[in-house]
């Protein structure tokens, strides 16, 4: 599993004195970060090689400002040229988000998809659940 921590900021909050359903999408890609690094290790933007197919966020709870947030990345299935992830956002332990992630691996110059390469295969199993 892949994890890093966000403290929410102040102007990400609604009317409702929650964090807006529009951020939460936005912390998910940063966590997706390390993840991209698999695929892109210098992260240069003139090879970037992942493009995203579709996502769905469930919200499980209010997430609120003034406590950290974690963002957990795993795999949940590997395919040919496209993976899935399972993310989940958490708040003092307890579950307020979670989204399904369908990347694709893509040649941007020919405009396709291309298998992913085994090495790349072999460091996402590490994060594969069941």
């Amino acid at each position: 599993m892949l994890s890093i921590e966000l403290a929410p900021r102040f102007n990400e909050t609604d009317a409702l004195g929650h964090i807006n359903n529009t951020v939460i999408p936005a912390w998910f890609e940063a966590g997706r970060t390390e993840v991209f690094a698999v695929f892109n290790p210098s992260l240069s933007i003139a090879n970037w090689n992942l493009i995203v197919a579709g996502y769905t966020v469930a919200f499980k709870a209010p997430t609120f400002y003034g406590a950290v947030v974690t963002i957990t990345t795993d795999v949940s299935n590997i395919g040919n040229s496209s993976f899935e992830l399972r993310q989940r956002c958490w708040q003092q332990g307890k579950l307020t988000a979670e989204a399904h992630t369908s990347m694709v691996h893509y040649n941007f110059q020919d405009e396709r998809s291309e298998p992913i390469p085994a090495i790349v295969r072999a460091a996402l199993a590490e994060h594969l659940i069941s």
